[in-house]
C-alpha cells in the first residue's frame, strides 16, 4: 500500500504546479499572519454517495458521545427528522448537531448525498474546516462521491477517509481504498491531502479502527482521528464581530430563523447587529434569541464565539449568503455561489373541473408566495415569473429536487398544475449549449445489450466498461440531461428491478439535437363520470390503466398508457345494459388487473409536451392541455 501512495503522491505532484491556490471562503478575512487557534472546537461535514451508511455513522456517533439517555427511545436516523426523508431513505435536507469529546466540541454536518441537493452540500460546506469521507467497501467512489468532494476540495477542506461497511461479503477495502486516491488525483487535490488518515468502519455496529486487522468496537479512533486530522478554526474572538448566513428556517414562536458560522469576534444576544444583505448596504437590527446547538437540538446561549455555528431569531429580512456584523463598517463575506440549475418545470394554477375540491391553497398569491420562500431556503431553487399572472417557472438541479419540493406543497395543503421538465440551456459565442450528465450504470451482465440499446436512442454514448464482478458490470456513459428524463422508471422495468442507475451533471456541450419523444400514447378519458369495472375490463386490451376502479374522471384525464403510439379517446364510464333477461355467464365476476398507481416522480417521467400533472393534497391526475376531444390536436409519437 505505501508503494501505491508514493506513486500516486509523486503524480499528483507533477500536476498539481499549475493550480492556483483557492482560499476558503470564510476564512479569508483579516491578514495573513499566523493565528493561534481555539483547539476547544472542531467543524466538519461528513459526505458520502446515497446509501454509503453516512447518516448510520452520524447516529452512531451521537449515540456514543452519550447525548441520548438510557432509557431514551431514539429512532434510527436521528437526524432525517423530515417526512419525507424518512419515507425516501435519503437525506434532503443539511443537518447540524454538536458533541463534546474530551472536552472538545465537536460540530457535526450532516450533508445530502444526492447531487440534486447539491446546494445543501454547498452551503454546509461553508460551515466546516474538514470533512469525513465516506465510502462504501464494495461499491467504492460513485459519482456524488465525485461531487461532493470536488466541492471540498475547491474549499480547501482536509479530508478524513472512512472505508465502511467492511464487513460485507463482497468488501473490497484495499481497491476500494486506490480509487479514492485515483478520485483525489483526477480532481487536481493539492499533495498532502494523499496523507490523509483512513479508517475502516462498520457504521451499523458503531466500530472503527485504523487498519484492518486492528480490533476495536467503539468508534474512538474516528474521533481521534478528527481531533488530531480536523484543523481548528482560528482563535479571532478579539477581532470585530463578523459572520455569514448559510441557512434559513422558520419556527411558530420565535419566527424567521438564521444558521450561520462566526468568523471573528463574538455574538451576544439582544444586542444591536448590522445586516448586509445582496445590495451591499447595512441594515441594523436584534438578535432576539442566540442559540448553539446540543446534540441534535438546539439551545438557547448568551454568546457564541469565533469559529463556532449559532442559530439566531429576530431577523425578518435575512437570507442566505447574508453578513451579520457588529458595526456598518465591517467588510460583507463574500456571498454564496452554487452551480446553476440544469431543469426546470413551469408551475400553474390548477384549471382542471375537479380544481378547489382537494386543496386549501389555491390562487396564484398564494403559490407565488410559497415558491418565493422555497427560493429564499434553497439558493440553488431559482423561481421566475411566467408567461401569464398565473405561471412560474421553477428551476432546480433536477427531477428529485423538484418533485421533493412539489410533495412538500402537497402536503401543505396547496393545488397546482405542473408542466413537463425541460433543460436549462444556455448560449455562448452564439452556440446553444445543454447540461451533460455522467450516468454510472450497474446491472448483471445479461442486460448489457438492454441499456446499450435504450440509451442509444437518448444520444447516449458509452465511455468506459469495468470487467464483470459476479456476474454484474459497471458501464459509464455520457448523456444529455434531458435524456434521462423518464428514463429511470423505464431502466427499473427493463432490468426487473436488478439495475443500479447514478448521475450527475458533468459539464456543457452543444447542442447534440432532437431526441425520440415517449412512443406509447395514452388512453383520455371522453367524458366527466366515475370508471366502472365493465368499461375497464373491455378496455384492458388497449393498454395498462392508472387508476382504480369508481375513480372520478373528467374529459382529457389520462387515464393509462396506449399500447400503441398514437392517443386514444376513450368512455370509461361506459356501463353494462340491463335487461330483464338472465345472462347465463358469470357478468358478477369481472377480475381486472391491477392498475400502475403512479408516484410524483413517475408522473413526471410519464408526461409529455401536450399534458400536466394535476396535483392536491389527496390526487395525482395526468390531464392533457385541451381538454375537449373534439379541438385538441392529433399526437404525432417521434415528433421533436
Amino acid at each position: 500500500m505505501r508503494s501505491v501512495l508514493h506513486e500516486k503522491s509523486h503524480l499528483l505532484s507533477i500536476r498539481v504546479d499549475h493550480r492556483q491556490p483557492q482560499a476558503h471562503g470564510q476564512l479569508t478575512m483579516g491578514d495573513s499572519q499566523p493565528q493561534s487557534k481555539r483547539e476547544d472546537l472542531r467543524n466538519f461535514a461528513i459526505v458520502a454517495h446515497i446509501d454509503h451508511g453516512k447518516t448510520t455513522l452520524v447516529d452512531a456517533m451521537l449515540s456514543q458521545a452519550g447525548i441520548f439517555r438510557d432509557n431514551e427511545v431514539v429512532p434510527d436516523r436521528v437526524l432525517d427528522r423530515n417526512d419525507q426523508e424518512r419515507e425516501r431513505g435519503i437525506t434532503i435536507f443539511a443537518k447540524n448537531a454538536a458533541i463534546d469529546y474530551k472536552g472538545i466540541r465537536l460540530n457535526i454536518l450532516d450533508t445530502p448525498g444526492h447531487a440534486d441537493f447539491g446546494g445543501e452540500v454547498e452551503r454546509v460546506l461553508t460551515l466546516a474546516d474538514g470533512v469525513i469521507l465516506l465510502v462504501d467497501a464494495s461499491e467504492g467512489p460513485l459519482p456524488q462521491t465525485r461531487f461532493v468532494m470536488k466541492k471540498a476540495f475547491e474549499a480547501n477542506l482536509k479530508p478524513i477517509i472512512v472505508i465502511n461497511k467492511i464487513d460485507r461479503k463482497d468488501a473490497r477495502a484495499d481497491e476500494v481504498l486506490d480509487e479514492v486516491y485515483d478520485l483525489f488525483i483526477d480532481l487536481e487535490a493539492d499533495e498532502d491531502i494523499l496523507e490523509a488518515p483512513v479508517l475502516y468502519a462498520i457504521a451499523r455496529d458503531g466500530i472503527a479502527k485504523t487498519s484492518l486487522d486492528e480490533e476495536s468496537n467503539t468508534l474512538e479512533p474516528l474521533f481521534e482521528a478528527i481531533v488530531k486530522h480536523i484543523p481548528a478554526p482560528p482563535e479571532r474572538r478579539e477581532e470585530p464581530l463578523q459572520a455569514f448566513v448559510s441557512n434559513t428556517d422558520y419556527d411558530d414562536y420565535v419566527g424567521r430563523l438564521a444558521t450561520g458560522r462566526v468568523v471573528s469576534g463574538v455574538m451576544k444576544q439582544s444586542k444591536p447587529i448590522y445586516l448586509t444583505g445582496e445590495d451591499g448596504q447595512p441594515k441594523q437590527g436584534k438578535i432576539m434569541r442566540l442559540y448553539s446547538f446540543d446534540g441534535v437540538v438546539r439551545k438557547e446561549t448568551s454568546e457564541i464565539g469565533a469559529g463556532d455555528i449559532f442559530v439566531v431569531a429576530g431577523l425578518d429580512k435575512v437570507t442566505i449568503g447574508d453578513t451579520l456584523a457588529g458595526s456598518p463598517d465591517v467588510e460583507p463575506v463574500p456571498r454564496l455561489k452554487v452551480d446553476p440549475p440544469t431543469l426546470s418545470m413551469t408551475f400553474m394554477v390548477n384549471d382542471s373541473p375537479f380544481a378547489g375540491k382537494e386543496g386549501k391553497y389555491l390562487t396564484s398569491r398564494q403559490i407565488r408566495e410559497r415558491l418565493m420562500k422555497a427560493s429564499a431556503q434553497n439558493v440553488a431553487i431559482q423561481v421566475e415569473d411566467g408567461v401569464s399572472p398565473d405561471q412560474f417557472k421553477v428551476s432546480g438541479r433536477g427531477e428529485l429536487q423538484l418533485s421533493v419540493l412539489v410533495e412538500s406543497l402537497r402536503r401543505e395543503g396547496f393545488e397546482l398544475q405542473l408542466s413537463k421538465p425541460e433543460v436549462v440551456t444556455r448560449e455562448i459565442d452564439g452556440e446553444l449549449q445543454e447540461p451533460m450528465e455522467a450516468v454510472h450504470i450497474d446491472v448483471p451482465e445479461e442486460f448489457i445489450g438492454t441499456v446499450t440499446e435504450m440509451l442509444s436512442p437518448r444520444l447516449g454514448r458509452m465511455t468506459n466498461m469495468e470487467t464483470p464482478r459476479g456476474g454484474r458490470v459497471r458501464m459509464e456513459f455520457k448523456i444529455p440531461s434531458r435524456g434521462l428524463i423518464g428514463f429511470r422508471s423505464k431502466f427499473l422495468t427493463e432490468t426487473r428491478g436488478t439495475g443500479i442507475i447514478t448521475s450527475i451533471v458533468d459539464g456543457w456541450a452543444p447542442f447534440l439535437g432532437p431526441i425520440a419523444r415517449r412512443p406509447n400514447g395514452a388512453l383520455v378519458a371522453d367524458r366527466q363520470g366515475k370508471a366502472t369495472g365493465y368499461a375497464m375490463f373491455n378496455l384492458e386490451a388497449r393498454g395498462a390503466m392508472f387508476i382504480k376502479q369508481n375513480t372520478e374522471v373528467y374529459e382529457g384525464m389520462v387515464l393509462g398508457e396506449n399500447k400503441r403510439e398514437t392517443d386514444l379517446n376513450v368512455n370509461i364510464t361506459k356501463e353494462k345494459k340491463l335487461t330483464n333477461i338472465r345472462a347465463a355467464g358469470k357478468d358478477d365476476a369481472i377480475v381486472l388487473t391491477p392498475p400502475r398507481i403512479m408516484s410524483l416522480e413517475q408522473c413526471i417521467e410519464f408526461i409529455d409536451e401536450d399534458e400536466l400533472i394535476e396535483v392536491t393534497p389527496e390526487s395525482l391526475r395526468i390531464r392533457k392541455k385541451i381538454l375537449a376531444c373534439n379541438i385538441r390536436p392529433k399526437r404525432t409519437a417521434m415528433s421533436a
